[in-house]
């Protein structure tokens, strides 16, 4: 049975209407959540741009720390791609975006010349999963509020074109999860992180696998300072329950979204919940 369900109808609706309009566009820029940049990346994103160019977007960078931020960067670079970090709720960042955008789309206009046709603005699309703070990325490209922005995930429906300047043209695209998420643990990370938009979770199991998570990665003692306890010699189950029966009168599912909550809203300080592979 998989821990994390959600309603493919909603979703292959806005798979083919991101395709249909991906047509159109000369420059992709794809959202990722920096706490999870594996996890939150779209299987199907290369398949579907095919050649044009792609500037990955690493956002909430302030939710890790900046020596994982460094680590990241050169992984992605071994990899043979640059990532951008930013914290698109405070704005930084989002220059350097501007300026890939814009020079990722020059061919377009030399194509266009060569042709004896006009320059237009470069066209561009924001895609990611729900939730990765797409949203809050295009109000800062444009530098006012156009595109609703909202903690519950999906909340973008429409696709609509909004000009950045004479020079590009955004295309915001809602959130896109796949049909299919074969990796549980991946799902999971999403679910935690509250990237997955429409999905059907138990909060208690959620949170569970958050603390066996965090013991696996070395970072429980986030938890210890915190609230208290220690969750190093106990199941993420077991420490629900006692941290439930020592401050919250036995509500599991209250200690269970408080954990997510303060997870999510970086109470817990900055915790990453992948670290680069090694490459043996």
């Amino acid at each position: 049975m998989a821990l994390i369900q959600w309603y493919p109808g909603h979703i292959s609706k806005a798979e083919r209407q991101l395709k249909e309009q991906l047509t159109k566009v000369d420059v992709v820029l794809e959202v990722r959540d920096a706490r999870i940049p594996l996890a939150s990346h779209h299987p199907q994103v290369k398949e579907w741009i095919g050649e044009k160019p792609r500037i990955l977007v690493l956002n909430r960078e302030d939710m890790i720390s900046d020596s994982l931020r460094k680590e990241w960067y050169e992984w992605f670079k071994s990899q043979g791609e640059t990532p951008f970090f930013t914290n698109a709720k405070d704005g930084k960042g989002v220059k350097a975006i501007n300026k890939a955008s814009q020079s990722a789309g020059v061919a377009v206009n030399e194509r266009r010349h060569k042709r004896g046709m006009l320059p237009r603005p470069v066209r561009a699309v924001v895609i990611g999963f729900p939730n990765v703070g797409k949203s809050a990325l295009i109000n800062r490209l444009l530098n006012r509020k156009v595109v609703a922005s909202a903690r519950k995930a999906g909340v973008t429906r429409q696709l609509q074109w909004v000009r950045i300047s004479d020079s590009i043209e955004l295309l915001d695209a809602p959130g896109i999860i796949p049909l299919k998420l074969e990796n549980q643990d991946d799902a999971l990370k999403l679910a935690i992180c509250e990237d997955i938009g429409d999905a059907a979770y138990n909060n208690q199991e959620v949170a569970q696998n958050f603390v066996d998570l965090l013991v696996n990665l070395g970072t429980e003692n986030v938890l210890l300072d915190r609230y208290g306890l220690d969750a190093l010699d106990m199941t993420g189950e077991e420490f629900i329950i006692k941290l439930a029966e020592i401050k919250y009168n036995n509500d599991r599912e209250r200690v269970a979204r408080q954990l997510l909550q303060d997870f999510r809203k970086g109470y817990l300080g900055a915790i990453s919940l992948e670290y680069p592979p090694v490459n043996h």
